[in-house]
């Protein structure tokens, strides 16, 4: 080996030294900066206590020259709601004629478990009754159908009539004993859309089978009225399924690196999940919101030192998220620490700068939409909005 190659392969692990050391200087330093920016007190969503009631929804923050009309709130809401193009949402101007969900709950033990909340207005719920213990042997074929009816199945039973109910997995069947009387529900509708009347219809047809095999009574509800409670539940979740989105982008055709993106991400509670999102969560390990790249690449563990982009965008998915003001003012408080450390501009997604005024009104009219959640009985955040908002 000649003495230029071997000066140009100690060049070359030079060179590749430096480059590592440099991305870990770069990084404790912003790390350090970072958590310099958090040494002072902010509300925390989830320790004050604040009323946690209200669900809530989905938007995008607008720029507003004027402050709100409270007078118009649902009005303006329809014509100036800013959305992801993904998912354009439509507003009904009159809140009140959204269709109304009362919870028609399983049974009066299921207030106690949050497996139980099932409820009429978001499942086809069919009751199996018998005067004897039903076999597991012979309610295992009825788990083994639970994908074949294009919307989720789920099958609670209990031992007796004096005995809690339970949900019924594949795992706790093989440990039981059987069971006296079975609910099946059946959710009506989901991000897909509605279920269809034929999947109603052979879901009914297998309950009928299933109860005629075990000499066990069935009751199955109408398919014809449930299709249409179906459609009506999909209209009103799409009318309130909405996400809101806080952009913060570069100045002056500027970009911001992925180490220095990753730091400020950790350092603000943020774990970054193998699809490309780092995700916020609360102590139960929820998502309250995500941080995504605001070009079409996601963040990758493996690309993240190489990465420049020039924004990030903040989520908010509200169907799915309880407490939704304040974690709406908790992503608003991050947002704003990463526009100023970033040195970025927090936009809409017309690229049109937010202020103070404009976060207002999309948090204003955030809480109509709330109101319109709670008020027809689907808390946003709750075990019944994260099945039907999925």
């Amino acid at each position: 080996m000649s003495d230029l190659q071997i000066s140009l392969i100690i060049i070359g692990i030079i060179v590749i030294a430096g480059v590592v050391v440099f991305n870990w200087l770069q990084q404790l330093r912003y790390r350090r900066k970072v958590q310099a920016a958090f040494d002072h007190e902010h509300d925390d969503i989830l320790l004050d206590k604040q009323n946690t009631e209200d669900p809530f929804q989905r938007i995008e923050p607008k720029f507003n020259k004027a402050p709100p009309d409270p007078q118009s709130d649902m009005l303006e809401q329809q014509k100036e709601l800013p959305l992801n193009e993904s998912q354009k949402v439509s507003i009904p101007p009159a809140v009140h004629t959204a269709p109304s969900f009362h919870a028609n709950i399983v049974s009066s033990s299921a207030a106690t478990s949050p497996l139980l909340d099932y409820d009429n207005n978001t499942s086809y719920i069919v009751n199996i009754r018998s005067d004897s213990v039903i076999p597991n042997t012979h309610i295992a074929k009825l788990l083994q159908r639970k994908f074949d009816f294009g919307k989720p199945v789920y099958w609670l039973g209990q031992p007796d009539k004096d005995e809690p109910w339970e949900e019924i997995t594949n795992e706790s069947n093989v440990d039981s004993d059987g069971y006296g009387h079975i609910k099946g529900c059946l959710q009506l509708a989901d991000r897909a859309g509605p279920i269809s009347e034929v999947n109603l219809s052979k879901f009914r047809d297998l309950v009928l089978d299933f109860a005629s095999q075990t000499q066990a009574t069935a009751e199955c509800p109408d398919i014809v009225s449930t299709h249409e409670k179906a459609v009506a539940l999909d209209k009103f979740c799409a009318d309130v399924d909405v996400m809101i989105g806080i952009n913060i982008i570069s100045r002056d055709d500027g970009a911001f690196v992925g180490t220095k993106i990753r730091a400020l991400a950790e350092a603000s509670g943020f774990k970054l999940d193998s699809d490309g999102l780092f995700k916020y969560r609360d102590d139960s390990n929820n998502t309250l919101f995500t941080l995504s790249n605001y070009e079409s690449s996601p963040f990758l563990p493996d690309n993240m030192k190489s990465l420049t982009t020039h924004g990030v965008t903040f989520l908010l998915d509200v169907p799915r998220v309880a407490h939704g003001e304040r974690v709406f003012d908790q992503m608003t408080h991050l947002a704003k620490i990463f526009s100023n450390t970033l040195g970025g501009i927090m936009v809409d997604d017309n690229r049109v700068p937010l202020s103070d005024s404009g976060i207002q009104r999309s948090k204003q009219q955030l809480i109509e939409i709330q109101n319109v959640m709670k008020n027809n009985h689907i808390l946003a955040g709750s075990p019944s909005a994260l099945r039907l908002f999925v």
